[in-house]
């Protein structure tokens, strides 16, 4: 007898297609069979050691995240109910050019200091692989929920070139195009790069296109952070379509939002790009969240040239008065490329985090507000906590337009990504609501898009650009990673003032047909494993 029967639910598939009512049975990590409109139809209904009565709930694929932060997360957070609870049930992690892996000791080091703000120190984690296979190695001793890795880029060029501005030579672009075919081998889907990020930002475009034609060659994609969402984001985005379409490569934008002053409206112009390239043959998909400010590291704010060097130079550059008030000028009067070309509007950038706990009386305010507090200048508050912090703080950026936001989730090569980093006391609350958020008040409250076109940008779209054969829909012989929510009631529990809530209207989550999720409790099953990309 089969292991589970979910009965008299309405499966909305992730094709796009009308939902229907069916019984599904899962036995093996798998769909087995869909009998449609069993009770209806009067017929022998099937029968599995547990019957779990769907009446009322909506059955689809298992949410897949284009765009986390859990690359630790998934290692020191068993439960991981951030994302479990949402119906996620696959992340690809290794975003915007940083993370853990290939790295030597030196480059690990440098990255854990680098990222701190994204996912802590990480002094409670045996960082026991140094490969891109001996990382997804790790995560197959069991995780929460799946994983798929993107080689990042500016991890790439911290271990063959090192974090100074200049170009490579030969021999180290020969050495970066190892790296990356190396971590695909061992079965990354795609390279990330985070070119508002050092190092990753010094490579030129030429640099970036032929590490674009290794990561083609394997059927892989690539997954840029691009070098502006601000004053020029348009040609940011379009230097993104001409490099990829050059080598061959298919692209993913991460975050594809239009925020700052200079882009509201804008998202139009933006669509318009990506639909001359789509209809001239370019192969393109892009992730958002479905909320208007963005999240980020404090230090990641500051010029290219303040972090040229790595954590341990932006410190001595911080703590001397002449440097620092060079990079006060680039930041507050030019706008610097670290802001996205934007001159500092320091009442949009407000601390969610801070690796020191005592430094928690920043967190919740923006820099302005601590400013006034504090009867100093918004630069002397950004530079003191980024000097007292070790680099650590996390901030939100109030920059984005909900007519950007909308426009862009509605378009038909849309996937959603959470962007979600988890540390902080008081984390973008995307990070435990965008999936929800999207059912909850975008479908259902807002009407901005129908519920099957949603769940299809949640499910079956991402599933195609990550090329897998057996996830994304529910059919027959598909992985059993599936989602049971109430249309009527799903939402998230996420706010700014309370960012780690829970969100309600998802009561049961199954990761290779078992529960991760059972009548609305995390159980205790680690059945996420590492997905390796397809060969071609």
């Amino acid at each position: 007898m089969e292991e589970l029967v979910i009965r008299d639910v309405d499966v909305v598939d992730g094709s796009g297609a009308d939902s229907y009512r069916a019984d599904v049975v899962v036995d093996g990590g798998r769909i087995v069979s869909i009998v449609k409109e069993a009770a209806a139809a009067g017929c022998q209904r099937p029968e599995a050691r547990r019957e779990l009565d769907a009446e009322g709930l909506v059955l689809s694929p298992g949410f897949i995240d284009m765009h986390a932060h859990s690359d630790l997360t998934l290692l020191r957070d068993p439960d991981h109910s951030a994302k479990a609870a949402q119906g996620v049930t696959l992340e690809v992690i290794g975003q915007d050019g940083l993370s853990y892996a290939p790295v030597d000791d030196r480059t690990l080091g440098e990255v854990r200091r680098a990222i701190a703000g994204w996912n802590g120190a990480g002094d409670d984690i045996d960082f026991d692989w140094r490969s891109v296979g001996e990382y997804l190695d790790r995560l197959d001793r069991g995780i929460a929920v799946n994983a798929a890795y993107l080689v990042p880029q500016g991890t790439v060029r911290a271990l063959a070139v090192g974090w100074d501005d200049r170009e490579a030579t030969e021999a180290e672009l020969e050495h970066m195009r190892r790296l990356v075919a190396e971590g695909l081998e061992q079965g990354a889907v795609g390279m990330s790069s985070g070119l508002t990020y050092t190092p990753g930002m010094y490579a030129k475009d030429a640099e970036l296109t032929e590490l674009c034609r290794v990561v083609a060659s394997y059927g892989g994609y690539y997954c840029p952070h691009h070098r502006s969402y601000g004053a020029g984001a348009l040609q940011a985005y379009e230097e993104m379509v001409e490099l990829t379409r050059e080598a061959g490569c298919p692209l993913h934008l991460a975050h594809a939002t239009m925020n700052f002053g200079v882009n509201k409206g804008k998202a139009p112009e933006l669509l318009t790009l990506l639909d001359e390239a789509l209809a001239d043959g370019a192969d393109i998909t892009l992730d958002t969240y479905p909320y208007t400010p963005g999240c980020t590291t404090l230090v990641a704010l500051l010029p290219s040239w303040a972090s040229e060097g790595g954590p341990e130079q932006i410190m001595k550059r911080l703590a001397d008065d002449d440097t620092a008030e060079r990079i006060r000028h680039h930041m507050e009067e030019i706008g610097s490329d670290g802001s996205h070309g934007v001159p500092m509007e320091w009442e949009t950038i407000e601390i969610s985090g801070t690796g020191d706990p005592a430094l928690g009386e920043y967190v919740g305010r923006t820099v302005l507000e601590s400013a006034r507090l504090r009867g100093e200048s918004p630069w002397q508050v950004a530079r003191q906590l980024l000097l007292a912090d070790r680099l650590a703080p996390t901030i939100l950026q109030h920059v984005g337009h909900e007519e950007n936001v909308r426009a862009i989730m509605r378009h038909r090569v849309h996937t959603g990504g959470s962007d979600g980093i988890l540390q902080g006391a008081k984390p973008h609350p995307r990070a435990y609501g965008t999936f929800p958020h999207y059912l909850g008040h975008y479908v259902r409250e807002l009407g901005v898009l129908p519920l099957e076109e949603c769940v299809a940008h949640l499910t079956s779209r991402p599933a195609a650009r990550l090329r897998l054969p057996d996830r994304g829909l529910v059919r027959e012989g598909y992985r059993a990673d599936l989602v049971l929510f109430d249309p009527a009631t799903v939402a998230a529990g996420s706010t700014y003032a309370d960012p780690r809530v829970l969100p309600t209207g998802i009561p049961y989550v199954l990761v290779d047909g078992r529960f991760v999720m059972d009548d609305g409790r995390r159980t205790d099953v680690l059945a996420g494993r590492s997905v390796r990309r397809t060969p071609r």
